[in-house]
Formats: C-alpha cells, structure tokens, sequence
C-alpha cells in the first residue's frame, strides 16, 4: 500500500474518457481510481458515422480511454481509434482500456487466405498513438504478441469465483471448461472456490462450426455442475456442453463467462437446454453482467 502511495503521489493523475460503448464501466473506473472524468461529446449521424468531441484539456495528461470492441464490432473499434488519435494529437498520453477485445479469435490465420484480423487492430492502435492496452482475459494471451506497444491482460476470473461463492449454494461442485484450451481459466476458477475441475474434451469442425465433447459421466453424475469460458456468443458451445452433462446426470448446469457477448437468442437457447443461470462481466453490457471488473482494471493502472 505504501508503494502504491508513492507511485501516485509522483506521477500524473489519470483522466478517464468514457467510450460510448462503455460508459457505465469507465465511471466506476474513474471512482475506485480517483482519477477526473473526461466529457465526451458522442453522437451517430442518419448515415451511421461517429462524431465524437473531447470536452476537457488533456495536454500533458494521462488519459486512459475505456472502450470496449462487442458489437457493432468495427463502430466501436472505429470510435476507439478516433478518440485515441484526438488525444494523442492534442498532447495526451493515451491509454486504451478494452474489456472485450474484438478480433482476439483470429490471433492467427488457421486457414490458408484468412487475414490474421488483431494483427491489424494492434497496427491500428499503435499508428493513432495508443502507448498501452489493457483488456480483460484476452482469448490467447499469444495474441498480445502481435502489439508492438506494451499489451497486458488481466483476469477476472477470481473476481467471479468469489461471486459464485457468495452467491450459490452449491452441492458437490465441479468447475468445466467446455474445452482443453480454457484448463488453466477454469483451473483458477476452481482454485478459488475449492472445488474439482475439469476441461472436456471439445471438437469444432473448422469449416461447420460442429461441436462434440468426450465422455465424462463418471466425474459429473449427481453433482452441481459450473461451466467456466472466456466468451459466450451464440451459446451454442454452453447448449452442447449442458445437454450432454444432463445426459451424464449432472444435477445443475450453471454457466460462468468473462464476456456475455449473448448474440441472437443465446440466453434463450441456454435456457432451452437446462442451465440454472448464467453470470457474466460488465466487460460487455448485459442481463447478466453481474460482476464488475473495474477492481481489476484500476489496480492494473496503478502500477503503471
């Protein structure tokens, strides 16, 4: 705590700019922070264009801009670029805070001709003057590499744990992933709660979109059931995955995402399938953002 103290008595006080797609979250930021809150003057034109308008001096200032990237995906990346450019134009440091970073998913090209999408969006941010990126759980922390600026993710995965633990009464609980590639996402999870955890056995056809999982009757029968991922979207993956663990018997199926992205009837198509609830993050607005990651965020920032 005394580090902390010193560190922010020597450095410049942070001023925040809430992003029109994250405006909630930056003022919880700006408050646990204690940093200036930054107007913004933000509208969209019959023909869909941005106008966007800084309202304060921010020369010589740190300004961390809180934009997160969920949809309309390319309106808000394009939002986020502008403001950067604006303030780092105008003599301000600029620091992009994005919740939900879009584009994570294509980290790399897995088929032949596919464009390796974040690569851009990293160039992008740098080239309007972006000095850090701070996201929340990025999808492969392989795709920080691809930013020639410093690029940091923080989780929040304990946050949530600690909200299902004060919030569920749970009998026999075991933690999924509803693949190999979230084991150490849901193995923190576990950790935190105490509890068993275990990653299916997930395959997605590349070209359908298909998803199977292995067998695992024997670890799920009669117990409650906590299925932990990075992102929900369509919720297809969650609808698979409970309904095989109902077959399996699993007595509660309960699903925990860092980012609800909930496209189309994704809640609906959980619900359909049996899960008892859904918990999300304020990385993305929405009927279950029930967890907030300005904790993290804001002690993230005060080490820079």
């Amino acid at each position: 705590m005394i580090i902390i103290g010193i560190h922010m008595s020597e450095q410049k006080k942070w001023l925040v700019v809430p992003g029109p797609a994250s405006k909630e979250l930056a003022a919880s930021i700006t408050k646990d922070l204690g940093a200036e809150p930054i107007g913004i003057d933000a509208k969209i034109f019959p023909d869909g264009e941005s106008y966007l308008r800084i309202m304060s001096d921010v020369r010589n200032k740190r300004v961390a801009i809180v934009q997160s990237t969920y949809p309309p995906v390319d309106r808000h990346i394009l939002q986020l670029l502008l403001l950067a450019h604006k303030i780092s134009e105008d003599g301000g440091e600029v620091y992009a805070i994005v919740p939900y970073l879009a584009y994570a998913r294509q980290h790399r090209a897995f088929l032949q001709g596919e464009v390796v999408s974040l690569g851009v969006f990293a160039r992008l941010l740098r080239s309007v003057g972006v000095r850090r990126m701070i996201t929340v759980d990025i999808h492969n922390v392989e795709g920080l590499g691809l930013f020639s600026v410093p690029a940091y993710s923080v989780s929040a995965i304990p946050l949530m744990a600690e909200h299902f633990g004060k919030n569920y009464r749970l009998n026999r609980a075991i933690a999924v992933s509803p693949d190999f590639g979230g084991s150490i996402r849901v193995e923190a999870f576990a950790k935190v709660l105490n509890i068993e955890h275990l990653a299916l056995q997930k395959v997605r056809n590349k070209t359908t979109g298909e998803v199977s999982f292995e067998d695992i009757a024997d670890r799920v029968q009669g117990r409650d059931v906590i299925l932990v991922d990075d992102i929900i979207s369509s919720g297809k993956t969650m609808e698979l995955a409970t309904v095989r663990l109902k077959d399996y018997g699993a007595k509660r199926v309960f699903a925990v995402c860092v980012h609800p992205l909930l496209a189309g009837d994704a809640l609906d198509r959980m619900e359909k399938a049996g899960i008892e609830d859904v918990v999300g993050t304020n990385t993305i607005p929405s009927p279950v953002s029930k967890v907030d990651v300005a904790p993290i965020l804001v002690s993230h920032l005060l080490t820079l």
